[in-house]
């Protein structure tokens, strides 16, 4: 009876042990998610989306631990326009003056380094590959339940996206457009 009680015992701390210590990986709904873009300019600001095409938060226990996301970078949308405007701005950030859709289709974001704040608060260091270039990018990550949000601020010039740039070109006046944009995520999973 003793040997039985405790081989139970054992089992049941291996069991825990190996449940708080199992990686998991968690795709996301892509549907669910979302992803909010601020482009900002002398003059003003747009904003819009973008889709993710595929994505995974790997998780231990509860603990954030890993990630790659696919972004469809085809699905840039304008939503603080309409009509003509909705469809030259869209054109645009399409184009090889921003993004060159037509042969950078996707950017991808995979996490490299992550380092636990508490409170469901990560820092991740990660590689963000736009039109073919990755730089390190870092953030913070809360990750709640089925739910992760972030807000990620972005050097478009560091991806060869210098249209419009201050940093670049002298006598923009208010046609400048600043180098950085926000994108605000929130994933479900």
């Amino acid at each position: 009876m003793k040997a039985n009680l405790k081989s139970i015992a054992f089992a049941l701390v291996a069991f825990i042990t190996f449940s708080a210590t199992a990686q998991t990986t968690k795709k996301i709904n892509v549907e669910k998610s979302k992803l909010h873009w601020v482009g900002k300019k002398v003059t003003g600001q747009h904003e819009g989306t973008i889709n993710l095409k595929d994505g995974a938060i790997v998780l231990k226990g509860k603990k954030l631990v890993g990630g790659n996301f696919t972004v469809d970078m085809t699905s840039i949308n304008t939503t603080d326009l309409e009509g003509d405007w909705k469809a030259k701005l869209d054109g645009h950030l399409k184009s090889e003056d921003f993004f060159g859709v037509e042969k950078f289709t996707t950017s991808t974001l995979v996490f490299k380094k992550i380092a636990d704040k508490g409170n469901n608060v990560y820092t991740v260091y990660a590689d963000l590959t736009i039109k073919g270039i990755t730089q390190q990018v870092s953030f913070d990550m809360t990750v709640k339940g089925n739910t992760a949000t972030a807000k990620l601020i972005i050097d478009r010039t560091k991806f060869d996206i210098k249209y419009g740039s201050g940093s670049f070109f002298e006598n923009l006046g208010d046609k400048t457009i600043y180098d950085e944009f926000e994108l605000d995520v929130t994933l479900s999973f």
